[in-house]
């Protein structure tokens, strides 16, 4: 079965959704693009793309009064500019630290950063309230962080540099002095100690001390402890070697400076140890909460909640900041005190705005893509509609370009420890799921869901459905019901509830696809489509058979083998030391060992047990690794700068980058 070409026949019934899409445009605020004359050429430029030094950017006093100011250094946005004239905001100079970051967020052989223009509004689009991926992934700044994100190379960030003892056991970072939260408040040390002691280390705000923050990534590792040694340097030391500890701190599971840097200024006044509960007791009135517990949780936004709409006023450090949010879109404007330039000095973000407008499905979300009513667009791309994506590009005033995942998109899954023990005998045999795997055209799936843009799994068995019908066979389900289907060792009809949720387009097509597969071969399946909400509900019961979900099969430091999908109760008893759960067999321990270890060594070794946790995911099939090296379209505004179509980049590190696109005249 192959998956006809979309082409002029499905764009003309897509029109019917244009209706929803000019709703949407008529609630929209005044999109802004940037006019030649709104850019100030500079005065004066660096003489060279280098980081100023410490000492370059230290302000000079004046012996004598000056009779003119004296030229800035840097470049700022006209938006900010009429700012300063207006008395609203510092000059530029203030603003910055004084080592600002000099960027580079993809790496030299990927992209060459152009200088580019300040202006305008970079519109997105979700379907998800108070969420947008692709501005998730703008905004989001780690401590310290991995151009091209595969944790080759680790340049300093929120720091401006870093050291790591002989023994990897200590690790220091040097916070950028002068840098300032985004209400102008300098962020130094003191911040980071509020952080760890304050709310690491209290057990009312953080019942379980994170895994990431202990000795060697483990579970029962001993905490981090840490030395506060002036305004901007501090360490954080553990008892045993971790040498994996700085692509944790950079990019595993998308982490952001929030874990560790929180602005104290703000947050203590809703912090018993710095504000009385009597002071306290009317803002959780006003918030009606029950407790300051609360009432902090929800005062602390975090990395995860920079789309929500109470981070409005929240201290931050992001390139925009959330400023409005309606039932139709979400308005990010730039942050004056962005500590990143450019190589001629220009303040980034070259964007005034981010305006994320939300509609109401994935198929509206396609058709604000194809009318060209989006600038920038990753997460909701889909390959299902690339052949309209190449039809409408120079109507619509867009590329559609292509580029690698940094993800196997639509893994499948069943669940080995299900409550029925019927189920557990069947699903945990290899034979059967060798049958299953025997049973998944990988090839049907690649043209049909990502129209030829992948490659088959190395993860996998070969599609041969009479191989799969003669496993089957041995296991002793030869035998069939009235209609076909396979019976199990009980005598009744073996049924797999397959339910997945349309969290990407590709879900719910592969699903479908597979589901068929398996029918084939006489394995009863039955597909359901269900909301993500309540497939985590099913899930967290251990109530969920079967399920598609993306995982970060590329990237090796991410140690993503999902066991919460393929064996919950195993996974929940290895995470609570045996207080809940049930205990795994001594090979699926040795498995967890091994995932935990990866990421307590040095880079290298690291990526020598992600292999062998391969190998291991390839013998015994733990999941169903269908494809490998799926594309991924890139939606972009035709005059977007600092764009290169480089089809084996990730797609996602151009998110990482996106204080650097610009438009173009």
């Amino acid at each position: 079965m192959r998956s006809p070409v979309v082409g002029r026949r499905e764009f003309l019934r897509m029109c019917g959704l244009v209706g929803a899409s000019a709703l949407a445009a008529a609630c929209a605020p005044e999109v802004a693009t940037p006019a030649p004359e709104e850019v100030a050429e500079p005065t004066s430029a660096p003489e060279k793309a280098a980081e100023p030094t410490v000492a370059e950017a230290k302000p000079t006093v004046a012996e004598a009064e000056p009779t003119a100011a004296p030229a800035s250094k840097y470049q700022e946005s006209p938006m900010l500019a009429a700012k300063v004239e207006a008395g609203e905001l510092p000059p530029v100079d203030e603003r910055l630290p004084l080592e600002p970051k000099l960027v580079n967020e993809m790496p030299s052989s990927v992209l060459t950063l152009e200088s580019g223009r300040f202006g305008g509004d970079l519109r997105t689009v979700t379907a998800v309230p108070e969420w947008d991926a692709d501005v998730f992934v703008m905004n989001n700044e780690p401590i310290i962080n991995t151009p091209g994100i595969l944790a080759e190379e680790i340049t300093p960030n929120i720091v401006r540099d870093l050291e790591v003892s002989d023994d990897q056991k200590e690790f220091t970072f040097y916070l950028r002095e002068g840098l300032k939260w985004s209400d102008g408040e300098p962020v130094t040390t003191e911040d980071v100690r509020f952080t760890i002691e304050d709310v690491l280390f209290n057990e009312e705000l953080t019942a379980t001390f994170p895994q990431k923050y202990r000795a060697g990534n483990s579970l029962d590792g001993d905490p981090m402890d840490y030395e506060i040694i002036d305004d901007f340097t501090f360490k954080l030391k553990f008892s045993e070697p971790y040498g994996g500890f700085l692509p944790v701190l950079a990019i595993k599971g998308w982490i952001g400076y929030t874990d560790l840097i929180k602005p104290a200024h703000y947050l203590k006044q809703f912090h018993i140890k710095y504000t009385d509960e009597e002071t306290l007791k009317p803002l959780m009135e006003e918030e009606a909460v029950e407790d300051w517990i609360q009432l902090f949780s929800l005062k602390d936004v975090t990395n995860w909640e920079l789309c929500n709409a109470h981070a409005i006023g929240f201290p931050r450090l992001y390139p925009w900041l959330l400023t409005e949010v309606t039932d139709q879109y979400s308005i990010y404007e730039r942050n004056p005190y962005y500590f990143k330039v450019d190589q001629e000095g220009k303040q980034l973000p070259y964007i005034d705005r981010v305006v994320s407008y939300r509609v109401a499905d994935m198929e509206t979300v396609a058709m604000q893509h194809i009318t060209g009513q989006v600038d920038f667009a990753r997460e909701s791309a889909t390959m299902a509609k690339m052949p309209l994506y190449r039809e409408n590009e120079e109507k619509g005033g867009f590329k559609a370009l292509l580029a690698r995942t940094h993800v196997t998109y639509t893994d499948v899954f069943l669940n080995w420890t299900y409550d029925d023990p019927v189920w557990r005998e069947v699903v945990q045999n290899l034979k059967f799921r060798e049958a299953l795997a025997h049973a998944i055209d990988g090839d049907e799936i690649i043209d049909a869901v990502f129209y030829g843009a992948a490659e088959p799994s190395t993860l996998m068995r070969p599609y041969d459905p009479d191989k799969a019908n003669a496993l089957l066979d041995e296991i002793g389900m030869d035998k069939r019901d009235a209609e076909g289907f396979r019976l199990g060792p009980d005598g009744n009809t073996f049924v797999i509830h397959f339910e997945t949720a349309p969290i990407s387009p590709d879900q719910v097509p592969t699903a479908e696809l597979v589901t068929e597969f398996w029918n084939t071969v006489g394995v009863k399946t039955q597909f359901k489509q269900i909301e993500d909400s309540l497939r985590g509900q099913r899930l967290n019961a251990n109530e969920i058979q079967a399920s598609t979900v993306w995982t970060h099969t590329p990237l090796w430091y991410m140690a993503d083998f999902m066991p919460t999908w393929w064996a919950p109760l195993w996974w929940r008893w290895w995470t609570t030391d045996g207080a809940e759960g049930e205990e795994p067999p001594e090979d699926v321990q040795e498995l967890y060992r091994m995932m935990e270890s990866l990421s307590a060594v040095p880079p290298e070794e690291g990526r020598q047990i992600h292999q062998q946790w391969l190998d291991a995911l390839r013998d015994n099939l733990y999941f169903f690794v269908h494809c490998e090296r799926q594309m991924q379209p890139l939606i972009v505004n035709a005059k977007l700068g600092n764009i290169v179509d480089d089809p084996e980049a990730f797609a996602i590190a151009w998110n990482f980058s996106g204080e650097q696109f610009y438009f173009k005249e």
